[in-house]
């Protein structure tokens, strides 16, 4: 993902090659700074991908906790509906019952 927008990768720095000037640098130590940038760069393409990789396994596990979440508050749902459907019948049984003892209340006077 980061690779493209990164122009050296750590093989261009072990090729790369100078130009040797009679006043130029001392071609042992550039390479043994260009040996640790090399490292550095092995290093960093490593973290970047370790955290590729976390960061799609987060991901992955925000989509499911979210999956789980919705499934939780449907059954929440499914649940209130499901009392109150008991809570009406039971309403409409003591109705019935307080209806039937008028009725019959009023049939036996």
């Amino acid at each position: 993902m980061y690779q493209s927008k990164i122009n050296l990768s750590p093989q261009d720095i072990l090729e790369k090659e100078f130009k040797i000037d009679t006043r130029g640098y001392r071609l042992k130590e550039v390479d043994q700074f260009l040996d640790i940038i090399i490292g550095d760069y092995e290093q960093f393409f490593s973290i970047i991908n370790t955290l590729e990789k976390e960061k799609e396994e987060l991901l992955h596990e925000i989509m499911n906790l979210k999956q789980e979440l919705r499934n939780a508050k449907m059954n929440v749902e499914i649940a209130k509906n499901s009392e109150s459907k008991e809570m009406t019948n039971i309403d409409i049984m003591r109705r019935l019952s307080h209806l039937e003892k008028i009725v019959y209340g009023k049939d036996e006077t």
